[in-house]
Formats: structure tokens, sequence, C-alpha cells
């Protein structure tokens, strides 16, 4: 007769409950680096609401047909707040790309077939206040501020030549936060964030219903050169 004594298996209830400790203890909300995503969020909104400029990139590849809308925009904008850049439009007469100059409350494009600059309200192009998009109440810190259910998301290459790591979170923005950017905005948007390791901003893709009645589409905004100092004034 065998001295070994069989091991009793355990209950099935008890397996399912070290299986969910186990697992709330490997997944939790933390990313790879150890960092909080609500904390990393925050941080990455504190940098840009402190820096005196940027140089940023916005572009989207599927802006909906019959739409009168903003396809893009590239150049400076600081926390004067100024901007001096280009802003691409879709109109009912074509598709532009302008030279603007944001100064003071007012924006300047040199519009086609006209000559020199003359104000214009964005809003009629469906475009924001370019100088206001790095605001802290307007701006794309304010996105950051109202994303909830932040998530941890994987590590992508990114920057200048890719050279750099950028850790990824993933969230929910109401459109209270995105109209600023673009005025049509409606429902809630979905975001992707991309960071520096240092807590900067590089990437935000945000999905979602831009133009009221019009299919979703997703605007990709890149910001570069953190520290930027431009002296802008109006035309």
């Amino acid at each position: 007769m065998s001295l070994r004594r069989a091991v009793p298996a355990l209950p099935a209830v008890l397996v399912v409950v070290v299986v969910l400790v186990l697992g709330a203890g490997c997944g939790g909300g933390s990313s790879s680096d150890g960092s909080d995503p609500a904390d990393a969020l925050a941080t990455a909104q504190q940098k840009l609401e402190d820096t005196s400029g940027v140089s940023l990139s916005l572009v989207t590849d599927d802006l909906p047909d019959g739409v009168q809308g903003l396809s893009s925009a590239s150049g400076t904008v600081t926390d004067a707040p100024a901007y001096d850049g280009t802003l691409g439009v879709v109109t009912n007469v074509g598709s532009f790309s302008v030279p603007v100059k944001a100064v003071g409350g007012t924006v300047y494009a040199r519009i086609p077939l006209t000559l020199g600059w003359s104000s214009v309200d964005p809003a009629d192009y469906g475009a924001p206040d370019p100088s206001e998009l790095i605001s802290s109440d307007k701006g794309v810190p304010s996105v950051l501020h109202a994303t909830t259910e932040p998530k941890s998301g994987r590590e992508i290459r990114g920057g200048s030549d890719n050279k750099e790591v950028l850790h990824t979170y993933t969230g929910t923005v109401p459109a209270s936060a995105v109209s600023p950017i673009i005025p049509g905005a409606t429902g809630d948007f979905s975001a992707t964030y991309a960071v520096t390791s240092d807590g900067e901003l590089r990437q935000v893709e945000l999905t979602g219903v831009f133009y009221a009645g019009r299919p979703a589409n997703t605007y990709t905004l890149v910001l570069t050169d953190y520290g930027t100092s431009k002296d802008i004034t109006a035309p």
C-alpha cells in the first residue's frame, strides 16, 4: 500500500477566485514604464500648457464627402497666443491651402484670387482659431483633461526619423472638448495619444463625428519642437 496521499483538487469556486486575483495583479491600469495612464496624460497636459510654443501638423485623410471643413494645418503656435502657418480647407468651390496668421483673437488669411491679407472667421470653414490649439481651455490640453477611462497601450516609434520610443494611451473624449478645435463635433470621440519618455505629447488621433450628420473621420495631430519661441505679428 502506497504511503503517498493524493492532493485534493481545489474547489471550482476557489480556482476562479485565484485566477481573478492573479489577473488583477498582472493587468492593472499602469503602463509598461510603471506610470498611471491618468497621471501620464496629466503630465502631458501640463507640459503643453507650460511650453512657449510648438510646431504642429494636423491632417485628415478621410474628410467626409460634401463637407466644408478643415483638411490640414501646419505651422507654429505660441503661448501669446499666436499662429503662423497654413490651413488647408475644403469648400464647395474646391480645396485650398492658404497662408494664415492668428494674433490677438483675429485670424488673417491670404485668400486665393484676392490681394493681401483678409480677416476671416475660421468657423465658416469648419476650422478653429489656430492660435488656440495649445491653450488650456480651447486647445489640446483641454482635450487631454476631458479624457475619460484612459488606458495604457503599446509602444511605437515616432518623432523625427522615428528615433523616439513613444508610449500610447487611449480614452474617450466628449464633443464639448473637441468642438473648440472642430466646431461641428458631436458625440463622443475615441482618442489615442503618443507620449515621449519625458512626458511630452507627440501625437494625437481623434476619431468621431466632426461634422454633424456625416460619417466619422480621423484627425491626426503631431506636436514637435517644444519650447519654440517666435514673434508673430498681425500682417
